[in-house]
């Protein structure tokens, strides 16, 4: 009797801990609100002094603090560690503010943040700089980038658009007013296609004019015409829009130089305000130009192809330096992007403050993204899985990058958000001429009856 009572409570652990096992891989975030969570804050309460110790984050106690000790004590006075704040459990981790000792800075403690991570049993720690002498610690329990759940509070807005998940658990926000241009990489099957498949379909419910560029016969984009003001879909139609933007951008200008009294004379260069400084009522609808495989309009095989290619790439060059104060951005992607593409690659590479490489096929390819910008990013870049489509490498011109994976988001889902929100699109007489053809869709298929926008012949 008392064998099968052994054998029974040992089945019951190891089918406990199977299930467990099971739980941690399927249902990590389930896992980690059950188990992890109670046992990373046992052991943080119970290590953390020793802890800090151990990473070198202590400090000798002031003279007053260890007169008091040996005055009330018999005990060694030891250093102490920084001063921590409430434990804050979120549903990915853990938040702890730390108050930093004299002497301390937060690129001591972001130093061991790799040994913390250990010590406390948690998947990465990262170190946030909140006010001077306070950094918050957030703990991540398990890779969220494994299966991406949007936070429900991303702090969205207008060109504000929460498009990934970072690996922190924060979101990804594509600001068009802090970084107005950007650039995207990513080799087939990279998940670039799914990167701007969000973008639109978030950019789609605001009142923002969408203009596309796919040199691809169109089959990137042409699932969300409805949305669109105007599409190229190859070299010729490129060549007759980007003029007609830079027009648009033109006259932008002369609105601002007519409100604010600039004599007509005065070069653009010269001109430091934007539209965001014009009423409302006289402020044009803000512009994104998205440009899938920039490589097609830099492709040529004649002379004539030659001076095309050149008006092209100046025009997007003009775009990326005087756009922003005309409230034109850019997104540019393609599968590489450097020097060899041709003469003004680079000069237009420099003016996208913004970067995005997804898994790339090749070393030179991750430096033509990052290099420039943030070299140790580089390596990251080169180590995506191709098993972990959508996983990114993001950063700008500031020098800080982080890695991001996109949310899944079916291309029929996408192209059924652009349909519904179509009558949000502003009305820019100067690109009906390009404005796409929209058939319309049957009523079996397209849901609740929305009336099609009337398209130019």
């Amino acid at each position: 009797m008392t064998d099968l009572v052994t054998w029974a409570e040992l089945g019951g652990t190891l089918a406990a801990i199977g299930g467990g096992a099971y739980a941690r891989r399927a249902c990590p975030a389930a896992y980690w609100s059950t188990v992890g969570l109670p046992a990373s804050v046992v052991r943080l309460l119970a290590s953390y002094s020793s802890t800090m110790d151990a990473c070198g984050l202590t400090v000798e106690p002031s003279r007053w603090r260890a007169l008091a000790v040996k005055a009330t004590t018999r005990r060694e006075v030891r250093p102490v560690p920084p001063r921590r704040g409430m434990i804050r459990p979120t549903s990915t981790g853990l938040r702890m503010r730390l108050r930093l000792a004299a002497g301390q800075e937060p690129a001591d403690v972001a130093a061991s943040a790799e040994r913390l991570r250990h010590a406390w049993g948690v998947h990465a720690v990262y170190v946030r700089d909140v006010k001077p002498g306070v950094v918050e610690l957030r703990l991540v329990g398990f890779d969220v980038l494994r299966k991406v759940r949007m936070p429900k509070r991303a702090a969205g807005g207008f060109l504000r658009v929460p498009v990934a998940l970072r690996e922190d658990a924060t979101a990804f926000v594509r600001d068009y007013q802090a970084v107005p241009h950007e650039l995207v990489l990513g080799a087939t099957l990279s998940g670039k296609s799914m990167y701007l498949r969000n973008l639109i379909a978030k950019l789609a419910a605001q009142s923002v004019v969408l203009v596309g560029i796919d040199c691809k016969r169109g089959v990137e984009l042409a699932p969300f015409a409805a949305r669109f003001s105007a599409l190229a879909t190859d070299p010729d139609q490129a060549a007759e829009l980007l003029p007609v933007l830079v027009k648009e951008m033109e006259d932008r200008y002369d609105l601002i130089k007519a409100r604010q009294g600039i004599a007509p004379g005065t070069p653009d260069e010269e001109i430091t305000s934007d539209v965001w400084g014009l009423p409302e009522s006289e402020r044009p609808a803000p512009i994104v130009l998205f440009v899938d495989e920039v490589a097609e309009l830099f492709l040529v095989a004649t002379r004539k192809d030659e001076d095309r290619r050149d008006q092209m790439v100046t025009h997007l060059i003009r775009l990326a330096q005087l756009g922003r104060a005309a409230g034109i951005y850019l997104e540019v992607c393609g599968q590489r992007f450097g020097a060899e593409l041709g003469k003004g690659a680079t000069m237009l590479r420099a003016q996208l403050t913004g970067r995005v490489c997804h898994r790339v096929n090749d070393e030179a390819s991750a430096k033509m993204a990052l290099g420039d910008i943030a070299p140790e990013a580089v390596y990251a870049a080169c180590s995506i899985a191709p098993e972990l489509p959508g996983l990114a490498v993001v950063g700008d011109t500031s020098g800080g990058w982080s890695r991001v994976r996109t949310p899944y988001l079916s291309l029929s889902d996408a192209a059924a958000a652009c349909r519904e929100s179509a009558y949000l699109a502003p009305d820019l007489p100067a690109l009906a001429p390009f404005r796409p053809y929209v058939p319309p869709v049957p009523e079996a298929a397209s849901g609740p009856s929305t009336a099609p926008r009337p398209v130019a012949e």
